[in-house]
């Protein structure tokens, strides 16, 4: 796989796919910045699908990409779960940690551009078919499309070039349940089929995050003093999150893991240390659906299928930072 250095133009053909709500929007801001974004896909997740698909749109907005003509096109994917029954309740949301709009309550009007015609999974297939090994899949959310997608055709996985996931923990500490982290709780069968399809794979998991990707009241005035719309809106989405991590993950800061998940896919040289290992996601525990098995020491015998970020250059991850929120004038 070419480094983020050695393409054609410097800029690699990437499709995020999120479930917009606080770091996300700071992770879409980070992608628009290194690369090229062919588009975005919505998957049901932190809070209502509709407001994620309005936030998502705005912060395309907010990143000067935004208009009626849809210089980047959002498509609408799957809202629920893969095994959901279609008029089972909603899966868990969490606006405690986002805010009730999923922006830290800032309640954005409405962007100009709207959704893109056509489903995610569609367009997910479609575009790696246009341009065979060449696409990047950055996936900050449940991996329910992407499980859609290679179902629906499992000629992709050859064809996508990289896939990077926010997900998971390696042994660690959950920040859904104590076992597992959201993306992965949230649809776990979706994630144990597409870290097992073939497509090769880097995971960086929650306690990375929490390791690296921390911001205290410090790094927030650093990054005020910017004095950019990127460093103002910086604040507005980060100010539920900074709450609720004080006094439920008791962490003193905003915790950015899809971030770093873009920072890790922009320039892997910010990953400091990395193994592949055996991957998958419990799908039917009691107490630990949704954690993420990680066979450091191959104690299971099966051959490593994802490669796992397991070190971060900090300073280095918050020097991207600063300059992604310092260029959105």
């Amino acid at each position: 796989m070419k480094s983020y250095e050695e393409t054609a133009n410097g800029r690699r053909k990437v499709i995020i796919d999120t479930d917009t709500a606080g770091d996300d929007t700071i992770a879409i801001l980070t992608a628009l910045h290194h690369f090229d974004v062919l588009g975005i896909m919505m998957t049901g997740g932190n809070v209502r699908f509709d407001q994620e698909v309005e936030n998502a749109l705005y912060t395309i907005q907010v990143a000067g990409k935004g208009g009626e003509d849809g210089k980047i096109p959002v498509y609408k994917g799957c809202e629920r779960p893969l095994l959901s029954p279609w008029n089972s309740a909603q899966h868990l949301t969490v606006e405690d940690v986002h805010g009730s709009d999923g922006m830290g309550g800032a309640n954005f009007p409405k962007a100009a551009q709207r959704p893109a015609e056509g489903h995610a999974v569609d367009f997910l297939i479609e575009t790696v078919h246009k341009y065979p090994g060449e696409v990047t899949l950055l996936a900050i959310a449940p991996l329910t499309n992407i499980a859609m997608a290679v179902q629906k055709d499992p000629t992709i996985v050859p064809e996508i070039a990289h896939l990077y996931v926010m997900g998971g923990t390696n042994n660690a500490l959950g920040n859904i349940t104590p076992a597992a982290e959201y993306n992965f709780y949230t649809d776990p069968e979706a994630a144990s089929l597409v870290l097992n399809s073939g497509i090769p794979t880097t995971m960086v998991g929650w306690e990375m995050c929490t390791a690296y990707s921390l911001m205290d009241d410090d790094d927030h005035a650093e990054i005020a003093a910017l004095g950019t719309s990127g460093a103002r809106f910086f604040a507005d989405v980060n100010k539920v999150v900074m709450r609720f991590n004080k006094t439920v993950h008791r962490l003193n800061g905003t915790t950015h893991p899809d971030t770093l998940l873009m920072a890790v896919a922009a320039d892997e040289s910010i990953m400091t240390k990395s193994n592949d290992y055996f991957v998958d996601v419990e799908t039917k525990g009691e107490w630990t659906r949704g954690y993420s098995v990680v066979d450091v020491n191959g104690r299971l015998g099966r051959r490593p299928n994802v490669r796992v970020c397991e070190g971060i250059d900090r300073p280095r991850f918050k020097s991207l930072l600063l300059e992604v929120l310092g260029a959105v004038r």
